[in-house]
C-alpha cells in the first residue's frame, strides 16, 4: 500500500514539474514563417483557425490543417504581399510565391 501512495505522489510531482517546465519553455518561431513586403499595421492576425503573431519581420504560426500555398494565400489576404513565405524551414519557391501574392489585397 505504501509503494502505491509513494508511486502515485512521485508520479503527480513529476506531472507537476513537467507542466511547469512546459510552461515556461519560450515558444519556437513556429512552423511557418510569412514575411510582409510592407510593415503590417497589425502584430497579430488569424487565418481560419490559425494565429499567427508578428515578430522580427515576419508572421509566424504553428503548424496548421491546410497546404501551406492555401495558408500562404490567406496571409496575403491579409496582411498584403509577402516577402517570402517558409514552412517547416522550406521556402516557397518563386512560381508558388507569385501565386500567394496574386491573392494579396
Amino acid at each position: 500500500m505504501s509503494r502505491i501512495i509513494a508511486f502515485i505522489g512521485a508520479l503527480a510531482v513529476t506531472t507537476v514539474l513537467g507542466s511547469t517546465v512546459a510552461l515556461a519553455q519560450p515558444q519556437g518561431s513556429g512552423y511557418y514563417a510569412a514575411a510582409p513586403v510592407e510593415a503590417p499595421s497589425k502584430t497579430s492576425i488569424i487565418t481560419r483557425d490559425t494565429m499567427w503573431k508578428f515578430r522580427d519581420g515576419a508572421f509566424t504560426a504553428s503548424k496548421a490543417p491546410e497546404r501551406d500555398l492555401v495558408l500562404c494565400q490567406l496571409v496575403a489576404q491579409r496582411v498584403g504581399k509577402l516577402a517570402s513565405f517558409t514552412a517547416g524551414g522550406q521556402a516557397l519557391d518563386a512560381d508558388n510565391l507569385a501565386k500567394c501574392n496574386a491573392k494579396a489585397n
